[in-house]
């Protein structure tokens, strides 16, 4: 009977201790009770993968305890989440905000903050200077939307004047490209869109260089975008595959270069090239450009899949972050110590720099 009992009681302690170490695993919780509760608009995004893993860490090696909320892209979720995590007693709220578009569902968890007292700092997705200027704990750390638009532009324009001969397939003299948006009404979204082949353009006309045209004439927008607003490679590989049924080597129209506003995109487009016999590494190739040098991108760019990239640096993110949350917790102004960050002067926001990524 005793050893039956001891059996029973080593088999519910396993069992506790799994169902524990399960628990702290899924919610990103380090310790104790969770001080920071850090909301991401979805845990499947590539980048966002690698801003919440370097925030992890930061987090950690400061010793502050946090929790971790999957948006899954619905801003009724993850404002629900955040109502629930000021009702737990969070010291602070890190929120990569779902929705984008205006600044109601901001306006939403910035009154719950302050209603509450609790320090605000959104991330990566921009919420508008009204917004942040609106209660004064709140913050923003993310990047100068523009600036990757810029950057991206310029590396298409100056690939295309070096390459033109091998770019143009079908030698017409013009630059045939497919551009996916990734997500309207997004602020990033929309200057990629703009600056990269607007910026890529004024390259082309310094060297007396046709613009770049885009592929479908009948499409006025000039771009394709990601329904779901995810920034999906999966939308991205259906796009192309579509439009390479139409725009192929079978009618001497073949695209000729694709811009994605993302990694993520680019790597649903790449699939689809690889499935009619381009981009396998060795071979046919069109140039494949992107934004956030994954590590899935730094991959395929080493392994000539891929162009270029623009790195959006996810290190520099989290530490910007871990920053500001350590001023919260001690009672500091949040942007106390900020000096050796770009701080824009009218508003508490922190801008961490884009930069050229071709290849290491």
């Amino acid at each position: 009977m005793k050893k039956k009992i001891l059996i029973i009681s080593i088999l519910t302690a396993v069992a506790v201790s799994f169902t524990s170490c399960g628990r702290n695993e899924n919610a990103g919780q380090s310790g104790g009770e969770a001080n920071a509760h850090v909301f991401y608009y979805t845990f499947s995004d590539p980048y966002i993968t690698s801003v919440r893993s370097a925030l992890g860490r930061e987090l950690k090696d400061s010793g502050i305890s946090f929790q971790d909320y999957d948006g899954n892209g619905n801003q009724t979720t993850q404002t629900e989440q955040v109502q629930t995590s000021v009702t737990k007693g969070a010291k602070v709220l890190v929120v990569n905000i779902v929705n984008t578009g205006s600044d109601d569902a901001a306006n939403g968890i910035i009154t719950l903050a302050k209603n509450a007292s609790i320090p605000l700092i959104f991330f990566n997705r921009e919420v508008s200077n009204e917004a942040i200027n609106s209660y004064d704990n709140c913050a923003f750390v993310g990047t100068d939307a523009a600036e990757a638009g810029h950057l991206q532009g310029e590396m298409i324009g100056n690939y295309v004047k070096d390459n033109f001969s091998e770019i143009d397939l079908n030698g017409d003299g013009e630059i045939s490209y497919i551009l996916f948006k990734g997500e309207e009404g997004n602020n990033e979204a929309i200057y990629r869109t703009q600056y990269a082949v607007e910026d890529a353009n004024k390259v082309l006309a310094e060297a007396n260089m046709m613009p770049l045209k885009f592929y479908d004439a009948n499409n006025p927008n000039k771009y394709l975008v990601d329904k779901n607003g995810q920034w999906s490679a999966a939308a991205a590989n259906e796009y192309m595959t579509t439009a390479l049924a139409s725009y192929g080597d079978s009618g001497n129209n073949m695209i000729e270069m694709v811009i994605c506003n993302n990694d993520n995109m680019a790597e649903g487009a790449i699939s689809a090239l690889n499935s009619v016999g381009y981009n396998t590494g060795s071979g046919k190739k069109i140039p494949v450009f992107g934004v956030d040098a994954t590590d899935a991108a730094k991959e395929l760019i080493k392994d000539g899949k891929m162009t270029g990239t623009i790195k959006q640096d996810a290190e520099g993110m989290a530490n910007a972050l871990d920053h500001l949350v350590e001023n919260a917790l001690e009672g500091k102004p949040l942007l106390d110590d900020t000096d050796d960050y770009n701080v824009d002067s009218n508003v508490s926001k922190i801008r961490i720099p884009y930069a050229v990524y071709l290849g290491e």
